[in-house]
């Protein structure tokens, strides 16, 4: 009986799941299907116990304490910090600038692929996940997890030598006046650079129990041969293999920016903050063994 009820939840919430996909609705995590640990290895963790490993993690296109423009933001690589054992990338307007730019919107965007000389960190395939908490008190605040390399920007019609796999976009804060509907992340896909031949797919909107502005939820991402699986605290909500998908090594990113052009001051009224627990990667166990 309890065999038939979940096959009954699992088709119910999977017939949910497509309806949702083709009205651009948000649905739910399937607690039927989860992702087996027991299938990969550990191979990248970072607690963010101590200071900022930036062996790991560079900026993302960001050099030294220059500031560069991110959409309605600045990224600088001095804003980033660690405190009890979580990452802090916060965004805060600064009257007077940094980094040879002026007022603004400040935050800053890591990435692990090495480009500064650093260690980094870069896989093909496996299981990626960030246990974090979103960013809010700003409604334009655009918080993200996810996995890139610079084949993205090659146009040749596919995704295969380069994906951004967004493991989560959240910039749902204070979306709608019913709080919880504001409480969903989107998964997206992109290939083929960012110009004419820019090709993308929405994966799936998701709603997330509680309140992830203030309560910590893991977001993960499986990344095989033949499709990319979405999970939200371990339990499946999409599937994807838009683009062929990517056979190429990627790193990941972890990024806050200001949606929007002039941001001004008063499009906030309290300080933003993207408070990210750990990071860790995983890779299957058949892979490890086949080496």
């Amino acid at each position: 009986m309890k065999a038939l009820l979940c096959k009954a939840l699992s088709l119910i919430i999977s017939f949910v799941s497509v309806v949702a996909w083709h009205t651009g609705q948000a649905t739910f995590p399937d607690p039927t299907k989860r992702i087996d640990l027991a299938d990969f290895t550990l191979t990248f963790e970072d607690e963010f116990d101590g200071e900022l490993d930036r062996n790991i993690w560079s900026g993302h296109y960001t050099y030294g304490d220059i500031s560069s423009v991110r959409k309605g933001s600045y990224w600088n690589n001095n804003m980033p910090y660690t405190q009890n054992g979580s990452l802090v990338i916060p965004m805060r307007y600064l009257p007077d600038g940094m980094g040879g730019t002026g007022a603004g919107w400040y935050t800053a965007g890591l990435d692990t692929s090495g480009r500064n000389g650093g260690e980094g960190f870069l896989q093909k395939y496996g299981y990626f996940e960030c246990r974090c908490i979103l960013p809010k008190g700003c409604a334009d605040a655009w918080g993200a997890f996810w996995l890139f390399n610079e084949q993205v920007c090659d146009v040749n019609g596919d995704g295969q030598d380069g994906t951004e796999v967004d493991v989560f976009e959240s910039f749902y804060y204070n979306d709608s006046k019913i709080s919880a509907l504001n409480n969903k992340i989107t998964a997206n896909i992109h290939f083929d650079g960012y110009g004419e031949a820019h090709q993308s797919q929405n994966v799936a909107k998701v709603y997330i129990k509680g309140n992830p502005y203030e309560e910590y939820n893991t977001y993960g991402v499986e990344w095989n041969e033949n499709e990319y699986i979405f999970y939200l605290n371990g339990m499946e909500y999409a599937r994807s293999d838009f683009g062929g998908v990517c056979k190429n090594p990627l790193y990941m990113i972890l990024s806050v920016e200001l949606w929007g052009e002039n941001a001004v001051p008063e499009r906030t009224a309290e300080p933003v903050d993207f408070i990210i627990d750990y990071v860790r990667a995983y890779q299957y166990n058949d892979i490890i063994n086949a080496k």
